[in-house]
């Protein structure tokens, strides 16, 4: 007997791990998994934020585990282990984790090699780390999914660093999609247009320009935290079950062909 469509959008019993969920988008992310059914864990670098996005996914009536540390280094490693120790399995990584420690922008060239390097480190190793650990621990029909952003298809002067980590995402997911598949994981990626974050805002050298940004997308409006969620759940869920080495802008309509150089996602 064939499953109707609308339950394949489901992921009822999963355990999925959501790095950097303390807030904004991850925080989104973490919740819409719960609401559609999954376990999940909790992990950033601020206890209060954790304990905040714990008690949303707790408020969906599903167990959640609060993973508290930065997930540079080999935090991976021990946040996929511990979720299976504790949880029982794990079904769903999402690598949201990224952004810049450091504030306002600069020209590549103007870009310390040490500033350049902790990008990376930040925005694309621990994505490897964790697409290391949590695929050695999955069973067949797990998922991987890579946030990335839409700088990464572009140029994107005064976030060099930033966009090149995020494409290198994109090239991680593809390369991880087709070495996984053999063995039944599938790995994708959704690149966030503008979601005025915190993060974000603190990224912009005028934050009055807000409003300017808005006007920019075609849809009208900025995305939310729940707009990224829908499709992190639809890359998890069974509706992609022959899904894999995508990347989903969603965006509000603004694509690489209509962005102009300068712009910030």
């Amino acid at each position: 007997m064939s499953v109707e469509v609308s339950e394949l959008f489901r992921v009822d019993g999963k355990v999925a791990v959501v790095t950097g969920s303390g807030q904004g988008i991850g925080r989104g992310i973490a919740i819409g998994l719960a609401q559609a059914g999954a376990d999940v864990v909790i992990n950033a670098r601020r206890e209060a934020d954790v304990a905040e996005t714990v008690r949303g996914v707790e408020a969906c009536g599903r167990r959640a585990l609060a993973m508290v540390g930065d997930i540079r280094g080999d935090t991976s490693e021990k946040i996929a282990a511990e979720t299976v120790a504790k949880l029982g399995a794990l079904d769903i990584w999402v690598s949201n984790v990224g952004g810049n420690d450091e504030k306002g922008t600069l020209e590549l060239l103007d870009t310390p090699d040490d500033h350049f390097r902790d990008q990376l480190e930040l925005n694309l190793t621990t994505a490897f780390q964790g697409a290391k650990a949590a695929a050695s621990r999955m069973e067949r029909g797990g998922a991987i999914i890579n946030i990335a952003s839409g700088a990464g298809t572009r140029a994107s002067p005064r976030t060099g660093p930033y966009a090149a980590a995020k494409a290198g995402m994109l090239n991680l997911t593809e390369t991880l999609a087709a070495e996984l598949a053999p063995k039944g994981i599938r790995v994708n990626a959704v690149s966030p247009g503008p979601v005025p974050t915190e993060a974000f805002v603190e990224m912009l050298e005028d934050p009055d320009r807000l409003k300017e940004y808005a006007d920019a997308v075609p849809l009208g409006r900025f995305g939310t935290p729940q707009d990224i969620a829908a499709a992190v759940v639809f890359f998890a869920s069974s509706a992609t079950a022959w899904v894999t080495g995508q990347n989903l802008l969603v965006a509000g309509g603004r694509t690489h062909r209509t962005l102009a150089y300068g712009s910030d996602d």
